[in-house]
């Protein structure tokens, strides 16, 4: 869990942000409810959703500022007890505003016991120009746990013609499957430094999808590809390894990055959970 007490210690607290959720889910008798949220500052989820019956809990997770400036410190910490099955998602895109001389951090730490889900679906995240923004993603799940997550991430505002000319988003995932590392992964974007193979090739958007806990055969691999390739011409790629599948996109368009990730997850979810997608109703305002 995100150390909270230091957030609350922090001498920029007065000027700055500090937040933290935490969620406990569980099952009761096949429903999931939402039995612990406890938040400090401007983070918190509202109410549970049951938009496909009771055994999965969609929850949107708001943060009331709609936006992150610099210096802002988030946490985010949820727990999905045995067989139960919970969606976390977002209102809107996230907002990583201009840094002012300071690092922004969002800290996101995901618990999956025996037998439960866990979804983890944000909208994309956009990056305004001259942003310090650091991620960290830490996911344990217990050995017959699984987890769908995704990420877009948008630098700069093409729509407005703004450039991420200057700036740094520097990322830090990972994924232990019953103790063991499965997946590590970190690296930085910088601003002005898009151009190179080893970045964005260009690209200003970028999205990738993960699922871990429960291996997809050949043939379904194969089916999404084909359906991509169908969309039209995208960079986009797709392969599974150490139990862990990763589908990437590189693009200039949230909108393009956001039907192909829900393409995938359409496609994975009935095959990995034995259930048709159910896009939140959220999206849709």
């Amino acid at each position: 869990m995100p150390d909270t007490t230091a957030f609350r210690e922090s001498p920029v607290a007065s000027s700055h942000w500090q937040a933290s959720l935490t969620l406990g889910f569980g099952d009761d008798a096949g429903t999931t409810r939402l039995f612990d949220n406890l938040h400090h500052g401007p983070l918190r989820v509202q109410k549970a959703l049951y938009p496909e019956g009771g055994k999965v809990c969609h929850a949107i997770v708001v943060h009331p500022p709609g936006g992150v400036v610099g210096g802002d410190q988030l946490g985010i910490t949820a727990s999905v007890g045995a067989q139960a099955h919970a969606l976390l998602t977002t209102p809107g895109a996230a907002k990583w505003y201009k840094a002012n001389g300071k690092v922004s951090r969002q800290q996101v730490q995901l618990t999956v016991e025996a037998g439960a889900v866990l979804e983890w679906l944000p909208q994309e995240a956009i990056f305004f120009d001259t942003a310090h923004v650091r991620l960290e993603q830490e996911i344990r799940l217990a050995a017959d746990a699984q987890y769908l997550g995704c990420e877009i991430l948008c630098m700069g505002r093409r729509g407005s013609g703004e450039v991420f000319r200057s700036g740094t988003v520097s990322q830090r995932s990972s994924i232990y499957l019953d103790g063991k590392l499965i997946w590590w992964e970190q690296g930085a974007l910088r601003g002005g430094q898009f151009d190179s193979p080893l970045a964005l090739h260009g690209h200003t958007v970028c999205a990738t999808f993960l699922a871990a806990g429960k291996p997809v055969p050949a043939p379904l691999l194969a089916e999404i590809r084909s359906d991509i390739a169908a969309d039209g011409q995208h960079l986009f790629g797709i392969s599974q390894t150490r139990g862990v599948l990763v589908a990437r996109h590189l693009g200039d368009d949230s909108e393009t990055a956001r039907r192909l990730m829900l393409g995938v997850w359409r496609r994975l979810r009935p095959f990995l959970l034995d259930r048709v997608a159910v896009t939140p109703r959220i999206w849709q305002t």
